[in-house]
């Protein structure tokens, strides 16, 4: 009798710090715009549905953000705390009469962020306010564009940012969008209070969903950090030889990445209630050492690209009649540090990521288990063969239909009702098929394309790492000084620094307005950094690190995992 395809979602949940470790300042808004949107809504869905099961992967840099969000709501909204710390919420929660000039043009540069074709334009009243801009800036007649027209389009904005489930779902969000227009004070402090609510129920939300079986959880080394560059700079040279990267190692990698690990480790007990029996390494990033770390830190599984296999194994799966060595966990490591790694499915995650959302409903669907009846049909005979669509979980939904609700709902039930395949999760598949092949030497890289190029190995790239030592060589040096807070504050500071997602936006592949946020932001946060230890900044933090100008697919946020995809 043929074993059923054990199919496996895994959806990824990560934010970096866009707080200011001293004064609680966000400087860009996605943790709480994607918390109550897409956490909310992939909750939601797994909750609504009979037999759907998932695993998530929540960072710690997203959640301590998330949590925060949460509790200055909740004491602006009772009236502890005047104002808040977020310059888009704060827009939100204006008193009539109170708008400045640079509030106004905030609110203009800000509030059309978003897919125009699925998440504007769906609103007439939201679209009038889009062509009112437009002509207004034409003309050179915004400053005729009244307090009305501004109070208006933040308050869409927010409303076009919530959940699907909540827009359908939620009388203060269905109120507000019949409405349209005319927005009072009062009605975007109904809409606060609705979002306060979003935020502070997600550990509870997705507590109850780990509870019911439906959902794993898992985390990621506290600030997201590329573990296998901390650890040794060339890990990047196993698959890029010519790669550029820094005359010296980090100082102290090893001890930064098992800070990172354990920190991760206690803030998912802290905030779920459980251990996290799993890991996705930061970006799929992974190296011998790496998971040797994971394993002595009582992981029992990660997860990487497949790429990252075919360059273990030394050849190309998809190029092997057959390709069945996807299709079941690896054993690396020898006794105490041992680990056992699943490896991403390319393709099916890419179309998740990138194709479906161009596609109709029903033809995504059809597309998606024709996929699966291949791979069904290539394991066949196997005793438990088992296919990992790993994914960012918040990054693809607003270019889909109603974010991604109908399609998503019609996958897992199309799966669930499939007699030839089982949806599970990671740690409810090992304990009933343990992994047995051992895996004798894994290949340094990560989810993209096998390898550590995103982070590491051009001008940009590796000039911001060259910057990042020498601030950790300072670290080293001055925090013995500092007292016990003081100490806190910049240790908190050195890990943000150490978070992968500045290097991921440096290139000239990147759209220029997100390059040069993210380069901006990062060289704050050295700059920061250095004040916390009391430490005039090097002049060279006043040194732009990367352009960009490029058009990446998706606006940058996503990756295919393939080089030939």
């Amino acid at each position: 009798m043929t074993q059923p395809l054990s199919v496996i979602f895994y959806w990824h949940m990560h934010q970096p710090f866009y707080r200011e470790a001293d004064t609680g300042r966000y400087h860009l808004p996605w943790v709480y715009l994607h918390a109550m949107k897409d956490y909310t809504d992939m909750a939601e869905i797994l909750s609504q549905l009979p037999g759907a099961k998932a695993v998530m992967n929540y960072v710690p840099s997203l959640t301590v953000q998330i949590d925060d969000y949460a509790n200055q709501l909740k004491t602006f909204l009772d009236g502890s705390q005047s104002d808040l710390n977020d310059p888009l919420l704060a827009a939100l929660a204006h008193k009539p009469g109170k708008l400045k000039k640079k509030d106004r043009n905030f609110i203009l540069k800000t509030c059309f962020r978003l897919n125009h074709e699925r998440n504007m334009h769906r609103y007439p009243a939201y679209s009038r306010l889009w062509n009112m801009a437009e002509h207004a800036k034409a003309n050179k007649a915004t400053c005729y564009l009244g307090e009305s027209f501004y109070t208006d389009l933040v308050t869409w904005y927010h409303l076009a940012w919530l959940g699907e489930t909540v827009r359908q779902r939620n009388f203060v969000a269905r109120r507000l969008i019949e409405k349209a227009t005319g927005f009072t004070y009062q009605d975007r402090r109904d809409l606060l209070t609705l979002i306060a609510s979003l935020l502070s129920d997600i550990p509870a939300m997705h507590k109850r969903l780990v509870e019911s079986g439906k959902l794993e959880l898992t985390t990621t080394p506290y600030a997201h950090p590329i573990i296998p560059l901390m650890l040794d700079f060339n890990t990047a040279l196993e698959t890029v030889p010519d790669a550029l990267i820094p005359d010296e190692p980090y100082p102290g990698g090893r001890e930064r990445a098992l800070e990172h690990i354990q920190l991760a480790q206690q803030n998912h007990q802290d905030l779920f209630g459980h251990k996290a029996r799993g890991c996705w390494p930061a970006e799929g990033a992974v190296s011998q050492d790496t998971l040797a770390l994971l394993g002595q830190s009582g992981f029992e599984w990660c997860a990487t690209g497949e790429s990252v296999l075919h360059h273990s194994l030394q050849f190309n799966l998809r190029e092997q009649q057959g390709n069945r060595d996807l299709y079941h966990p690896w054993l690396v490591g020898d006794d105490d540090e041992q680990i056992t790694c699943f490896f991403r499915d390319d393709r099916l995650s890419d179309l998740l990521g990138f194709e479906y959302s161009r596609w109709g409903t029903q033809d995504a669907i059809n597309n998606f288990m024709h996929e699966l009846a291949g791979i069904h049909h290539r394991t066949h005979g196997m005793k438990a063969p088992v296919v990992a669509i790993i994914m960012d979980g918040e990054n693809a939904w607003e270019h889909y239909h109603e974010n991604g609700l109908p399609f998503l709902t019609k996958l897992y039930q199309s799966i669930i009702e499939h007699e030839d395949y089982e949806l599970t999760t990671f740690s409810d598949y090992l304990d009933q098929h343990p992994a047995t092949e051992k895996l004798e030497k894994l290949s340094s890289g990560s989810w993209v394309y096998g390898n550590l190029s995103t982070w590491i190995g051009d001008r940009a790239k590796t000039r911001a790492w060259e910057l990042l030592i020498e601030a950790k060589k300072a670290f080293d040096l001055h925090i013995g000084k500092l007292s016990p807070e003081q100490q806190n504050d910049a240790a908190e500071q050195l890990r943000i620094c150490e978070g992968s997602d500045w290097c991921w936006w440096f290139g000239d592949y990147n759209p220029g307005a997100a390059v040069r946020d993210f380069d901006q932001l990062y060289r704050r946060h050295l700059k920061r950094l250095y004040l916390l230890l009391g430490c005039t900044a090097p002049a060279s933090l006043d040194e732009q690190i990367s352009k960009g100008g490029g058009d990446a697919e998706g606006g940058g946020t996503m990756r295919r995992g393939g080089a030939d995809s």
